[in-house]
């Protein structure tokens, strides 16, 4: 499957895969989806790209005219990749890369809000719902009206008792489920 830009200033570039089978690329018709559901709040927004992969969500926004996206994976395969990516695409200057545990960075105190935080972590192992009450616990990393996205296979969900977030919307796409939750003031 080649990975590729699907609208906006980068649209049509090729991705790069990680190499081996540590990442689950986003499926064209989800990430197109996604982006169709978010339409035009995405421009001039912050994104954290949490378990960046090959960084295909994070650039996809940067093309679609977010400001910044801060991408981070704990495997440098996936930093690499991501780093190539975002230089192909020419989004260096609206980027940071950072190498590291999603729970650690998430359990830090907040360096900066974002509008979106994007989990869809390695399948079957619990870590989205671990990320997301992270996100929950430690909000100030969320704009006052910001949103955590999650992307998971339908057999993981299960609904989690959070205090500052809730479950807006769900969307899916074949075996791949996306759910929104909106923070609560």
């Amino acid at each position: 499957m080649s990975l590729r830009v699907i609208a906006g200033t980068a649209r049509g570039k090729k991705l790069k895969s990680v190499p081996g089978d540590t990442t689950r690329p986003v499926m064209d018709r989800v990430k197109e989806a996604l982006f169709n559901i978010l339409a035009s709040d995405v421009i001039d927004s912050k994104w954290w790209d949490l378990f960046g992969g090959t960084g295909a969500i994070g650039i996809e926004a940067l093309s679609r005219g977010a400001a910044f996206v801060r991408f981070s994976d704990l495997n440098r395969a996936p930093v690499e990749t991501i780093k190539e990516n975002v230089e192909n695409c020419g989004f260096i200057k609206q980027s940071e890369i950072r190498k590291g545990d999603a729970f650690s960075m998430l359990s830090a105190q907040a360096d900066r809000q974002f509008e979106y935080i994007y989990i869809a972590p390695p399948q079957y192992h619990e870590m989205w719902v671990k990320a997301l009450k992270l996100a929950d616990e430690n909000i100030g990393w969320l704009t006052d009206d910001g949103t955590v996205i999650v992307q998971i296979d339908p057999t993981e969900y299960q609904e989690i008792e959070l205090k500052h977030l809730e479950e807006t919307e769900q969307r899916k796409y074949g075996s791949t489920l996306v759910i929104f939750y909106d923070r609560v003031n």
